[in-house]
């Protein structure tokens, strides 16, 4: 039993791991300066929710084993001084993380795009079949209590994020982990407040096949121009495993899997990103004892991780999606995906910018052409965000003119989304809303009424 304190408790991924470490019996408590939902209910149902928001440095005594802190936090943290004031054993969670698997076979799945659905996938089929393994996914997965578990199972499957461990620690977190099979998805520009350049931001990914040890293995979507150079390159010891899309078909708006065996999988998730997740998770699988066959026995029934392609409702005319697609390169794959699974029906996809890169002047030209698989293209953005990330302004101009879409719609108050989506014909027509955020407290379920009504 350890006495652990977390700093920023109420992130994603901080909140997870002090369930899962209060739930091997440490001692865990914690302070943040905002925490919502779910994190709120999830942590006072363990009893873990500060009683007060903010930072306490009194929280903070000798008698703690480790302190582990968020990113959220700034450098100059009053529970962050303290604790180095009395030399008390800091981690990013990513290296606390690595810390408890240094004995199990490390699996990690990193990639600009996709690496939640492959991990989640992996977790599926693994959980299917009785498999024993620890986890950190970045989105909650049916059958799942928490989006982490360190226990002392033999493989640890982890979702490798590229962005820094935390604010005293500038290393992506993926480069932590060490890991013994590591899969790269895609490398599409992101994070442009922590990586000025593309050639910087490409290169955390090199680092990451660079550090496998001999015996390893690199998994990699040889479609991917860039991921294709770096796993094409020699390295002693490495064994390399190129990916494409899974071979499938559509038929009345469901994907269908077509196997070696000529038998036919239906399965519920679909695009052709989604594909390419497929093969990277069954590539992956391989490598850990899972066979084709159980491959293919599990992942009929995989309703895919939360936020993404999440279906808010559906009628014999309609179906309404929301994505936590922000980047470019998420957006353009999941705006062809809607499109091509209902390609005789219209689609109004509707983009929030609302992450540091995405409502960045400069950041803005990655977005050229990114929504045309649309019929009617939207974005919408708040003015708000732009003053709380203390950014320029930016003009609908500016959006307008660097999309590359000459019938794009720009929105900058929600009212006015909301009575342009309510006054559409929904016949015939899909609508997608992708955002890391929620476009200003919109009202989904009132959205999707309006949609199938």
């Amino acid at each position: 039993m350890q006495k652990i304190h977390f700093i920023a408790i109420g992130g994603a991924a901080m909140h997870n791991l002090a369930i899962d470490s209060h739930n091997n019996g440490n001692i865990v408590t914690g302070s943040d300066d905002e925490i919502y939902e779910p994190s709120r209910t999830l942590l006072a149902e363990k009893g873990l929710l500060p009683a007060a928001i903010g930072w306490f440095p009194e929280k903070i005594t000798a008698d703690l084993d480790c302190v582990i802190l968020g990113m959220h936090a700034r450098a100059d943290n009053p529970e962050l001084l303290k604790a180095q004031a009395l030399g008390i054993r800091i981690e990013s969670y990513p290296s606390y993380i690595y810390s408890q698997s240094t004995n199990k076979q490390r699996v990690v799945i990193a990639g600009s795009h996709g690496k939640t659905t492959i991990t989640s996938m992996i977790l599926h089929v693994l959980k299917y079949h009785n498999r024993k393994f620890d986890y950190m996914v970045g989105a909650r997965i049916e059958g799942f209590d928490t989006m982490a578990s360190l226990s002392d199972e033999p493989v640890i499957v982890i979702e490798g994020d590229e962005y820094l461990s935390s604010p005293i620690d500038r290393r992506p977190k993926f480069l932590h982990y060490h890991p013994h099979v590591a899969l790269i998805s895609g490398i599409a520009w992101d994070h442009i407040n922590v990586f000025k350049t593309f050639e910087d931001y490409e290169r955390q990914f090199e680092l990451l096949a660079e550090g496998l040890p001999k015996s390893g293995t690199l998994i990699y979507d040889e479609t991917d121009d860039l991921v294709d150079i770096i796993g094409k390159q020699e390295r002693v010891g490495i064994q390399s495993v190129a990916y494409l899309a899974h071979p499938h078909k559509i038929i009345g708006g469901i994907t269908y899997l077509q196997t070696p065996s000529k038998q036919e999988i239906e399965v519920e998730v679909f695009g052709e990103h989604n594909m390419k997740n497929l093969s990277g998770a069954k590539a992956v699988l391989a490598q850990i004892g899972i066979d084709d066959e159980a491959f293919y026995e599990a992942i009929g029934s995989f309703k895919g991780a939360a936020k993404r392609l999440e279906l808010l409702g559906e009628d014999s005319s309609s179906v309404v999606y929301k994505d936590f697609a922000h980047a470019p390169s998420k957006v353009e794959a999941t705006t062809k995906a809607v499109k091509s699974q209902f390609p005789k029906r219209r689609l109004i996809a509707c983009l929030e910018l609302h992450t540091f890169s995405s409502l960045n002047k400069d950041f803005l030209p990655q977005y050229a052409e990114k929504l045309n698989a649309a019929d009617i293209a939207v974005v919408y953005f708040s003015p708000h965000t732009l003053e709380h990330k203390k950014l320029p302004p930016i003009s609908a101009e500016d959006i307008q003119r660097n999309f590359e879409n000459k019938n794009l719609l720009v929105f900058n108050q929600k009212d006015d989304l909301v009575a342009f989506l309510k006054n559409q014909t929904w016949t015939d027509t899909n609508l997608l809303l992708m955002s890391s955020g929620t476009f200003d407290g919109m009202n989904f379920q009132e959205v999707t009424k309006t949609v199938l009504s």
